[in-house]
């Protein structure tokens, strides 16, 4: 296997990104959506400083990326953020999701954002065990919180607090 290398992501990588999100939403446990957004509205809904791809050292294809939105436009949350990370089915255990996570875990605490949380399908066991290797906790179980091909689901919520950005007496504004 060829190492993995991560990079911010760039408009040019829209068309893999996209792919690999509808990949993720159409495996049935990984979001509510049922479509992956135009690149438009996933580049005006994820923060910049906050997006990476894994590439394929050999290649430069696309394997996997991961972003963050705010959680809120008040200036108290600034710190808080969501996230997403997604692979391609045809790149799962390379490490892949895991470099995109400690990626972004990175540019976020170099920014000032203390929490970044997710929800996750319950049932998304391969997520919750990168997460929790990660630092992600479970805060909570948001019940019957969405219906999905007509059925209910429950949603994990996780968060990640950075033993480094937040600590002080100031938070600093998110990129």
């Amino acid at each position: 296997m060829r190492p993995v290398l991560i990079r911010p992501m760039r408009p040019a990588d829209a068309g893999r990104v996209l792919a690999i999100y509808q990949a993720g939403i159409d495996s049935g446990d990984a979001s509510f959506e049922t479509r992956s957004p135009a690149w438009e509205e996933f580049d005006a809904t994820r923060l910049p400083g906050h997006r990476h791809v894994a590439v394929d050292a050999g290649s430069g294809d696309v394997l996997g990326w991961a972003a963050v939105s705010a959680v809120s436009s008040r200036c108290v949350y600034a710190g808080v953020v969501e996230h997403s990370v997604y692979v391609d089915p045809a790149a799962r255990r390379r490490g892949v999701a895991a470099a995109l996570l400690q990626a972004l875990i990175r540019s976020t605490e170099a920014a000032g954002i203390w929490t970044i949380q997710s929800g996750v399908f319950p049932e998304n066991g391969a997520s919750l065990r990168l997460h929790e290797r990660a630092g992600f906790r479970v805060v909570g179980r948001r019940e019957r919180i969405g219906c999905q091909h007509g059925r209910w689901r429950d949603v994990l919520l996780l968060e990640r607090r950075s033993r480094l950005a937040g600590t002080g007496s100031e938070p600093a504004a998110a990129s």
